[in-house]
Parts: C-alpha cells; sequence; structure tokens
C-alpha cells in the first residue's frame, strides 16, 4: 500500500473518479459535470482539467471575475480520494465566498483524515505561488470542515452573515 498524493487529474482513475462524481451528485453537488458525457470523454475531460486556469462548475453571473486555479486530485493506489482547487490570488468574490483553497472528499472516504492529508500537501502549491496565507471559507454549520481547517491551525478572523445571493461563511486565515 502506498502513501496518498496530490496529483494532476489523470485518466488513470477515470473508474474511481466516476463513483465519486455518482456520490457528489446524491449529495446534490457538482450537478453541472454530467457523468454519461463525461464517461464517454474522459480523455478530454482529464486534459481541459489539467490545462484550464479557471474551472467552473456551474454558470455565473458575467460580473465573476474568473483567477487562474490548479486543480488537483488526492489519489491513493488506484484510488480517486478527493480535489482540491488552488486559487492563485483572489478576488473580490473570493476574499468572501472562496478563498485561496476548495476541497472536497469523496463521501465514503469522509472522516478519515483525508481533508486534513489535502490540507497538508497543498502547502507546496501555496508555497510555489508564494501565497503565505491562505484564505479558507467554510460554511458556520459544517463542523467538520471547521475542524479540519482549525486543526491544520488556520485562526477564524471573520464571521459572515448570509445576503439574498450568497450564503453565510466562516474566514479562516492560515499561515502556510
Amino acid at each position: 500500500m502506498t502513501a496518498s498524493k496530490l496529483i494532476k487529474p489523470s485518466t488513470e482513475y477515470k473508474d474511481s473518479y466516476l463513483e465519486a462524481l455518482a456520490l457528489y451528485h446524491k449529495e446534490g453537488r457538482y450537478k453541472g459535470l454530467h457523468i454519461a458525457t463525461i464517461r464517454e470523454e474522459f480523455d478530454d475531460f482529464v486534459e481541459e482539467r489539467c490545462k484550464r486556469r479557471s474551472t467552473l462548475y456551474r454558470d455565473y453571473p458575467d460580473w465573476v471575475e474568473l483567477v487562474p486555479d490548479t486543480e488537483l486530485w488526492l489519489v491513493k493506489n488506484d484510488e480517486y480520494l478527493g480535489s482540491v482547487k488552488v486559487r492563485h490570488r483572489l478576488n473580490w468574490h473570493l476574499e468572501k465566498w472562496g478563498g485561496h483553497l476548495s476541497l472536497i472528499v469523496r463521501p465514503d472516504k469522509r472522516l478519515m483524515g483525508y481533508g486534513q492529508k489535502i490540507l497538508k500537501k497543498s502547502r507546496v502549491v501555496l508555497h510555489a505561488l508564494d501565497i503565505e496565507r491562505a484564505l479558507l471559507t467554510v460554511a458556520p454549520d459544517n463542523e467538520i470542515a471547521q475542524h479540519i481547517v482549525e486543526k491544520a491551525g488556520a485562526k477564524l478572523e471573520d464571521e459572515l452573515a448570509g445576503t439574498d445571493k450568497f450564503p453565510p461563511q466562516n474566514l479562516y486565515w492560515w499561515t502556510v
């Protein structure tokens, strides 16, 4: 058995990624990623994920400024365990509702320490981008995510109330 690692998206993990995507869909996440289409065009899907500098999972209004990002997958052996998107900088929207990192662990692998592993392994990417303090945003009702970021050393700096367009968020700063 090998250690988990962060990698660029890879066709090697097709079956496992598609299984995870079906689980995400059951949670109501990533509905814009159509499983049947991705299954048919997985090589192109992965190539696009590796080339793109900003990835959208849903349509955003024109006023949303896209920022460069890097998507990586946490894998172990032949299994996709989760993803992280590292944003290279923040715009005004990400300063409140997104942050530098967006991570997800596949539902059947949660509470096994993989969220912590994604955070720790993301440090290398943040360092390479000269990001010394990373913003992490967490929904106030997501106690598990709060625990993960606090255990990694992130400090709660603000609690934002929701608006008519955006949900409430807790803002954590993490010294990388």
